[in-house]
């Protein structure tokens, strides 16, 4: 017997199944809005002392420059190092609020929920559209009214509810900061911006769905959200802010969503860093702006990829130039690998489709919906291996993507 090729072979297989995890035994979705909260922040420079990196930043690779995520167990230190840096050079600080702070009840098919902080209240108030029967059931919170700008009847043809998220309640279309209704509870984060503003407001409609337990007839395992153009961000951040959240649709989102910081400054006219709602981020957001652009130790194709292990369906398109898809698809390429690099690629999905009005999801989009509602909502076994962007499929991605 040759025993140093046996030494090596067993080494080999044992380190091949360390690394390697069943995509069955990684979670859908969670209960739990944040599970890596405990995670130590990372080194945060100012932009002087950040790198300049061309290329769309390895999503996998950890802050302080020491390896990268192998196995899924690390993913959950690496998800808090992003969402560390997005808060910090991005959005702000989405607010904490602990849940003694918050009651909620059920008014007819009206969820109402009372968040109380420095004896200031602020309430949301969300409709609940329910199918026929008693539920439990499914539901996708609409960004607004409905379910967004999807079409209504992939829902009511599934016995989904549909939530109605009022955004306005917490913050204005765009804020005047320090004015808004979430200001009277948080005074003190005047520089936070909208996409941190609003994911709080989702996060609390699930807190109050979570208080009134049954009485909501929701089931709380499968829960989307779903939204349009600005609100198409909205879903994203929220997304990736809340893991509760089983399936996340970010509907023709475009720069400060799906698109990438770094490619949308090679485009046309696009929302670039520096050409955004900055009433949405955080004033200071603008420093990276042009040429600073490249010292952001992240992109969004990482924002993206915050939603893993959960599942993300991104829908693009192209006929509206504002929108930098072409952008959106390399960030959504680079972010797909992060659910590659785990076995579960198949939860993340993205379809760019050209010929129809903005926030209009045409016909041959449905089968793409269809199939990731009926997969993480309702628990059907289709194929939800989505990659389409035929308009794209010259763009060189690999220039992007180095790692």
């Amino acid at each position: 017997m040759n025993t140093p090729k046996l030494f090596f072979a067993i080494s080999a297989a044992f380190v091949l199944a360390v690394s390697c995890e069943s995509a069955g035994d990684i979670p859908l979705v969670y209960d739990k809005e944040n599970t890596s909260e405990s995670f130590a922040a990372p080194q945060l420079p100012s932009l002087e002392e950040l790198p300049v990196i061309e290329t769309l930043p390895d999503p996998l690779a950890f802050a302080d420059g020491k390896g990268r995520v192998r196995r899924f167990s690390q993913w959950e230190r690496r998800r808090a190092e992003l969402l560390e840096q997005f808060q910090h050079y991005e959005v702000g600080y989405k607010p904490q609020t602990p849940r003694e702070c918050i009651s909620a009840r059920m008014a007819g098919d009206t969820l109402i929920a009372d968040i109380t902080v420095g004896g200031e209240t602020l309430t949301i108030h969300s409709l609940i559209r329910y199918p026929e029967g008693d539920g439990p059931f499914p539901a996708i919170i609409g960004i607004g009214m409905g379910a967004g700008s999807l079409p209504p009847k992939v829902f009511e043809e599934r016995n989904i509810a549909v939530i109605s998220f009022p955004f306005w309640e917490v913050m204005s279309h765009t804020q005047k900061r320090g004015s808004e209704p979430l200001n009277r509870l948080y005074p003190d984060q005047l520089e936070m911006g909208n996409y941190a503003a609003w994911p709080w407001g989702v996060s609390r409609l699930i807190d109050a769905l979570e208080i009134v337990g049954e009485e909501s007839r929701i089931d709380l395992k499968h829960l989307a959200i779903s939204g349009c153009s600005f609100a198409g961000k909205m879903a994203l951040w929220s997304g990736a802010m809340d893991e509760r959240i089983a399936l996340t649709i970010a509907q023709e989102p475009g720069g400060g969503g799906a698109a990438a910081w770094r490619v949308s400054e090679t485009l046309g006219h696009v929302e670039t860093l520096g050409n955004t709602n900055f009433a949405w981020f955080k004033e200071s957001m603008r420093a990276f702006s042009g040429e600073n652009t490249a010292r952001l130790p992240m992109d969004h194709h990482a924002l993206c990829a915050l939603v893993a292990p959960r599942a993300l369906l991104v829908f693009g398109n192209p006929d509206y130039e504002w929108l930098a898809d072409e952008s959106g698809y390399v960030s959504c390429v680079a972010a797909r690998k992060v659910w590659e690099a785990f076995g579960i690629e198949d939860r993340m999905g993205y379809s760019f489709q050209d010929g129809h009005m903005h926030c209009m999801l045409p016909a041959e989009q449905m089968p793409e919906l269809e199939a990731f509602v009926d997969r993480f909502l309702l628990g059907k076994d289709v194929d939800t291996h989505v990659t389409k962007a035929p308009m794209f499929e010259d763009v060189d991605t690999e220039k992007w993507i180095n790692w």
